[in-house]
């Protein structure tokens, strides 16, 4: 069996030769300075989107709107504009104005950065909030989407049916200072 600092070290290898450089994700996080807001944002418009379409989107919208204020009063049609690249640009517009709302009226427009919190936000579910924790706050977390739910089971690090089991298992099973990368790697080597 290979240790999971192998895995990792192979991976990067692969993505080195391949020339394949980040996520959308990253790109944001890396980009914005891990701007918290930027990075949730981004996480939901990524959901059932490729990374491509949510890169478009994500530079779009906010070459316009910057706060979780200006978004929450932006013209429901300009935002749907601007993010239409990314799949179910609609529903995603009403909920990501929600999410501004929230914020500006909960957390006085701030991203809150536990668990707990992400989670009662509207369209946050366990990966959306994990990714907020890794990419904008640098908390260790193991956010599980298909790549590394597969990719995961294939290496025979976990038996899993479902993306949670998936995270659960791996919280288990690798050391938490691998956390912060296992995403964006496996992410990325999926995509390929």
């Amino acid at each position: 069996r290979i240790s999971f600092p192998e895995i990792l070290r192979r991976m990067k290898n692969t993505m080195s030769e391949q020339g394949y450089t980040e996520t959308a994700l990253g790109q944001v996080s890396r980009e914005e300075r891990s701007d918290p807001f930027k990075v949730l944002i981004a996480t939901i418009l990524s959901h059932r989107t490729r990374d491509e379409k949510t890169s478009q989107a994500v530079q779009s919208l906010f070459s316009v709107y910057h706060t979780p204020q200006e978004l929450a009063q932006g013209d429901l049609q300009r935002i749907q504009e601007l993010i239409k690249p990314v799949g179910f640009y609609r529903v995603k517009t009403e909920r990501i104005k929600e999410v501004s709302n929230i914020l500006m009226e909960r957390y006085g427009g701030s991203v809150p950065d536990n668990m707990e919190n992400l989670l009662e936000l509207p369209s946050v579910g366990r990966k959306t909030a994990n990714c907020v924790l890794v990419y904008a706050f640098k908390k260790p977390a193991i956010p599980v989407d298909t790549h590394v739910h597969r990719i995961s089971n294939r290496l025979g690090l976990v038996r899993t049916r479902t993306p949670e089991e998936t995270e659960m298992r791996l919280r288990e099973a690798v050391r938490e200072r691998y956390w912060l990368e296992l995403n964006d790697l496996f992410v990325r080597f999926g995509q390929t």
